[in-house]
């Protein structure tokens, strides 16, 4: 393909410097379907400088106190958000999803991930007990590990990122980086700014590329200890195999097939906004996005007719319209696999009440090519159909009536995946009872996406392995040893 000059060209970034790569792949701009930047391809070689880099580096940072770390990290968040609306134009036109959102939602989280960790890493405390009739006292002391190797998705780029990035090298590891092939911009404008924040040479190392040629490099890397991955389970179960000779320590945060519970008492001013925002919010491309909403069938006429009218007012277009609230897909393949499952859905019976197929998208000339979808309700879909099994991961959200409490829970956790639920009730009772119930790592009651970083945040079954948050990442990110003396 023939490229104009115009093309931004991204670099590897590797021991403190910016390196040209022998070879790049394209990526797109979402909303025009033009290629408007090209990213290293790197594989082995550029894996193995990286982790070299880190590993020499990991001496001086891991005997930095936190305190110093934790400044540098502070520095490294004032630099971000000092720049907050550079990377939150770079992060839409790489992505797809509105400048909106990426000004209130990916930036100033990635800014927040770099300063909660700064200052949590200043008040762990380690264990310590005593054993008067032997003489002896036991405390435990935790180290870092080494050199992670961390991998982020296309969804939420440098929010992502920076949630793995920040607790890695606070806790004194040093790491090796490979955001997504297709999401790689604002990662390589982070780099820009960590010799400014007074992050040494080699303490943080991104190579971009894809996951079959970058990622496997990283991951069957011998000496990466340690292995944080979000995205897909499938790409999952590669990583599992493929670092099982070398017992890599695995934190797996992956996908969601995650249901709204409305119960015949909820507050439907409250939840139908709500709702509709956690179906349809960054174009349904989030891990914890709802795309199973069951209604108790005493209300179930009077929501749907609601929620679809309030759908139909989230407004799809170009993400740098600030007034858009639907930006694009991430790909042209991905948008085609989101329109399959409508498709499916229509096939098996099920009725599309808006969006896709059924009423018509109006883009601005300049977006035709773009990869854009309406926000799309589908009702009456069975529970074994794969739009309420599998993860479609756009702005898809399937409709369905339940009668009991027992039945509901039954159908809810009647998935592979637990990652995230909402429940929706003015009965406090009933709210802590199903809560307790749902087979999910996260449960939102009458709210969704209230988050707060100390607490663990994971799945249950096929949504992952592990949990990320202050104690968590702490832990994960260290490694912990028992010291007994005898007195």
């Amino acid at each position: 393909m023939a490229h104009s000059k115009a093309l931004l060209v991204l670099e590897n970034f590797i021991g403190g410097k910016f390196v040209p790569c022998s070879s790049y792949i394209d990526s797109y701009n979402p909303s025009t379907g033009d290629v408007y930047c090209r990213v290293p391809d790197s594989g082995k070689e550029e894996v193995e400088a990286a982790v070299k880099a880190a590993k020499d580096a990991f001496p001086i940072w891991s005997s930095k106190s936190p305190l110093e770390r934790s400044q540098i990290l502070n520095k490294l968040a004032d630099l971000i958000e000092h720049d907050l609306e550079a990377f939150a134009q770079a992060e839409s036109k790489d992505q797809g999803k509105t400048i909106t959102f990426a000004r209130t939602v990916d930036i100033p989280r990635a800014v927040h991930n770099f300063r909660f960790f700064a200052s949590s890493i200043l008040h762990h405390v380690t264990e310590c007990t005593e054993m008067p009739a032997m003489g002896c006292v036991h405390y435990t002391s935790r180290a870092p590990v080494g050199v992670a190797g961390l991998i982020s998705p296309w969804n939420l780029p440098l929010y992502l990122l920076t949630w793995k990035i920040a607790p890695a090298i606070a806790c004194g590891n040093t790491v090796v980086a490979k955001p997504s092939e297709m999401t790689s911009v604002t990662a390589w404008m982070m780099c820009q700014l960590l010799e400014k924040a007074g992050v040494p040479p080699g303490v943080v190392n991104v190579v971009f590329g894809t996951g079959a040629k970058a990622g496997e490099a990283l991951v069957c890397h011998p000496e990466v200890p340690l292995i944080s991955f979000t995205g897909s389970t499938l790409t999952a179960q590669r990583i599992t195999e493929r670092s099982a000779p070398h017992c890599k320590r695995l934190s797996l945060e992956l996908g969601g097939k995650n249901p709204a519970i409305i119960f015949d008492d909820a507050d439907l001013s409250q939840c139908i906004p709500t709702t509709v925002r956690s179906s349809f919010a960054n174009q349904g491309e989030i891990c914890l996005c709802t795309s199973r909403i069951f209604v108790q069938r005493g209300i179930y006429s009077e929501f749907l007719k609601r929620f679809v009218a309030e759908a139909k007012k989230w407004k799809t277009g170009n993400p740098s319209d600030p007034t858009s609230d639907v930006g694009a897909l991430i790909s042209k393949e991905h948008l085609e696999k989101v329109r399959t499952y409508v498709k499916k859905a229509q096939a098996e019976g099920a009725r599309v009440l808006c969006g896709e197929g059924v009423d018509p998208l109006a883009l601005p000339p300049g977006n035709q090519k773009g990869y854009f979808m309406l926000p799309t309700v589908i009702a009456e879909v069975k529970d074994e159909s794969c739009c309420m099994q599998e993860e479609i991961f756009g702005p898809v959200t399937c409709v369905v009536a339940f009668d009991t409490e027992e039945e509901v829970i039954r159908r809810a956790n009647g998935v592979k995946y637990g990652l995230a639920a909402t429940v929706w009730s003015s009965n406090v009772g009933r709210v802590h009872r199903v809560a307790h119930r749902l087979q999910s790592g996260l449960v939102w009651t009458n709210c969704w996406l209230v988050r707060d970083l100390n607490l663990p945040f994971g799945g249950m079954k096929a949504s992952g392995i592990g949990r990320e948050g202050a104690k968590d990442s702490y832990e994960f990110f260290t490694e912990v040893k028992t010291i007994t003396i005898k007195h």
